[in-house]
């Protein structure tokens, strides 16, 4: 082989090593410039309707109806009316209650119930595993009617007071939540050694000692994704809630709802208190994901340990 050759063909192998330029280039599928103009598209998507609700939150009532992106002054008084008008601070405070109560419990069940799915050999295991992909597909609002009747015959028959509760809408949330977050732990469970839980029973490692000591560590980003879905069923959901609270129990996302309801009619809407309530109950979820994201990427792809 002569120089020459050699040295073109370590030439070529350099240019493709891992993370060069070359490779990257070569597995990109779209050129640079038509991938910036796509990113670019995607961000206006996002970030100009959140530019238009701040900017119309801390702008007049009169000035968002005729139509003024940017606002002539800015007041940040909507942030501050908000909290009597619109009843937030109840709404917010039963949110993250319930949500949260609906988060913890179904990551804490559903890797247990994962762990049993993925790891034993029972009758019943795959029609199990077929369930919870079944239940996905079952609509909420054709569950309203029947949990309802439910919950309300519970009260008749047993003398418990479920409709009205934040306990009772925490059932609700669970029931829904629990086959989802199931299911994400089952395909992040999978990716999951079985070596580590074979040398942890040798130790003397008990079943429960495997799941708390080796299973539980490994598998926070499926966690944390189950957790996260749970607490977002619980935080949007509106159909639920508005059939299954008070006014003392309501969420947040019910008392938006009962707040714009009441300004259909007026002479000019609270435009602003609108747009100020609803950044505010969006803010929770943002900081969410921005605190849980090393988390998020690993559990999605359903692959933490190889």
């Amino acid at each position: 082989m002569t120089a020459t050759a050699t040295a073109e063909r370590t030439g070529t192998a350099r240019s493709f090593r891992p993370g060069s330029k070359r490779q990257h280039e070569v597995t990109r599928l779209l050129p640079g410039p038509l991938l910036a103009c796509i990113l670019v598209f995607l961000c206006a998507l996002v970030l100009i309707p959140v530019a238009y609700i701040f900017l119309a939150s801390v702008n007049s009532d009169i000035g968002v109806a005729n139509g003024e992106f940017l606002p002539s002054t800015f007041s940040l008084e909507n942030y501050g009316k908000i909290w009597s008008s619109v009843g937030l601070a109840t709404g917010l405070a039963n949110s993250v209650a319930v949500a949260g109560m609906t988060a913890v419990v179904s990551a804490a069940l559903s890797i247990a119930t994962a762990y049993v799915l993925v790891r034993y050999q029972f009758r019943g295991r795959l029609t199990a595993l077929r369930g919870l992909l079944a239940l996905q597909s079952v609509p909420g609002t054709l569950m309203v009617l029947p949990v309802f009747v439910l919950f309300s015959s519970s009260a008749s028959y047993l003398g418990i007071q479920v409709i009205g509760t934040q306990w009772g809408l925490f059932i609700t949330y669970l029931t829904f939540a629990m086959p989802f977050s199931t299911w994400v732990m089952v395909t992040y469970l999978r990716g999951l050694p079985r070596e580590l839980e074979e040398a942890a029973r040798i130790d003397g490692a008990s079943n429960v000692g495997v799941l708390v000591r080796i299973i539980l560590p490994l598998s926070w980003p499926g966690i944390v994704v189950s957790g996260i879905f749970a607490f977002l069923l619980g935080w949007n959901d509106v159909l639920f809630a508005s059939v299954m609270t008070r006014p003392e129990s309501q969420t947040a996302a019910v008392a938006l709802q009962v707040f714009g309801a009441s300004q259909e009619g007026g002479a000019i809407p609270l435009y602003g208190q609108m747009m100020a309530a609803s950044l505010v109950c969006a803010a929770p979820v943002v900081i969410l994901y921005l605190i849980f994201q090393r988390y998020l990427v690993g559990g999605l792809t359903a692959g933490g340990v190889k």
